[in-house]
């Protein structure tokens, strides 16, 4: 089987779909699968060229829909090439070119690739609800009921990471009647074994790391939650000023922080007097990222909304435990076992968490650590996720 994924971007920084496709592809390679990318990035980026897969790089796009007028003609050259289409993501021009060019080729074509998409949490209805999205809640309706119900409900099938995802979509738009709703699973890569390198590639971005930390490692972005953690941080430095418990620092990893989101981050924390608290080393990869995830004392995400969570995984198959909203879609699955703590996206909701998280013994810890490890080799495996998917995008699906 051949497989063309369409996305938008390969950047690295621009979240968790790219490190999914960077996860999935290697192991479906072993399964004898052929995959290739065309995304709208740039030629010559710095990103293309470095992965084991082709990626052919259509950009510079244009404007925030991201038009790019090679897109269509490429698509038509080369759908014959491949038995799948995946589209990752929506509301930007990739979905509307490969619908239309899909359109296009079938009226002269009579043997066409399958056509999926992935909306990677896109449908969710927080997008439709959020406080300071009205505008694009008002452009996402528009483009429905104009591009993206016929990409939808025209589609072959549409592809989910977890059965929460799946669910919710059902929720937002209508009329939304897809062909087909697979739950395809999502995984990563086991991570590589810990190594002293990794720990001072870490120490060295943070030498001011003397003790144990909380980690939150994603986009600094209101989305997920960080104006949450730093107000509820600042209380529990309050509440535990005078009891015998060692307060662990918080690293803040990510880009974004140069974003007026960022700014708003950053004057939250002087005006909490965090400033010694508190660090944000920047975006991490490679050992410096390994190393934070080894080293830190748990990894804590309060998103209003998370798809997956591919940073909340790779926590746990580094033996972490997690402290994370009930809005990261695979609470569920955490929570029954025993990975992690639960709560809402709110500040009394991680105050709640973190002071939980700090009051268990070191054997319950130890105990939620290593649940966190086992379920992570359980359920978020990448082997067992590409399997699943594998399955959900077979001719035997069609």
């Amino acid at each position: 089987m051949r497989i063309l994924r369409v996305i938008w971007s390969m950047d690295p920084k621009e979240g968790g779909p790219i490190q999914g496709i960077r996860n999935s592809i290697p192991e479906l390679t072993k399964l004898g699968i052929l995959n290739e990318v065309v995304s709208l990035d740039k030629p010559g980026s710095g990103f293309i060229g470095s992965d084991s897969f082709k990626i052919t790089a259509l950009g510079p796009k244009v404007g925030p829909w991201g038009y790019s007028n090679k897109l269509i003609p490429w698509l038509n050259d080369n759908f014959h090439r491949f038995d799948v289409v995946i589209v990752h993501g929506l509301w930007q021009f990739p979905s509307y070119a490969t619908y239309k060019a899909l359109y296009q080729y079938r009226k002269t074509n009579t043997k066409s690739p399958r056509l999926y998409i992935m909306p990677h949490g896109m449908l969710d209805p927080w997008f439709q609800k959020a406080k300071g999205r009205k505008l694009k809640a008002i452009r996402n309706w528009i483009f429905w009921k104009t591009v993206e119900k016929k990409v939808v409900n025209n589609a072959d099938g549409l592809l989910f990471t977890c059965n929460a995802e799946l669910e919710l979509a059902r929720q937002t738009f209508h009329p939304y009647r897809p062909k087909k709703e697979i739950n395809v699973s999502y995984g990563i890569k086991s991570p590589p074994p810990f190594s002293l390198e990794m720990e001072n590639s870490f120490k060295e971005l943070c030498n001011e790391i003397k003790q144990p930390y909380f980690l939150f490692l994603s986009r600094i972005n209101y989305k997920k939650g960080v104006d949450l953690l730093i107000e509820a941080y600042a209380e529990i430095i309050k509440a535990y000023a005078n009891k015998n418990i060692v307060i662990p620092k918080l690293v803040i990893a990510g880009p974004g922080i140069d974003t007026d989101y960022g700014l708003f981050i950053t004057n939250l924390v002087k005006q909490n007097q965090l400033d010694d608290d508190v660090i944000f080393p920047g975006m991490l990869s490679g050992n410096s990222k390994w190393g934070a995830f080894y080293g830190c004392e748990a990894f804590i995400l309060p998103s209003h909304q998370e798809n997956f969570g591919i940073a909340v995984v790779e926590s746990m198959a580094c033996g972490k435990s997690v402290l994370i909203s009930n809005q990261v879609n695979i609470w569920r699955e955490i929570s029954e076992a025993g990975a992690g703590i639960i709560e809402d996206d709110t500040v009394r909701g991680v105050v709640s968490m973190i002071s939980s998280w700090l009051e268990l013994s070191e054997y319950d810890k130890l105990n939620m650590r290593e649940r966190a490890r086992r379920s992570f080799s359980d359920k978020f495996a990448i082997e067992s996720a590409a399997r699943q998917f594998l399955a959900g995008v077979s001719e035997t699906n069609k």
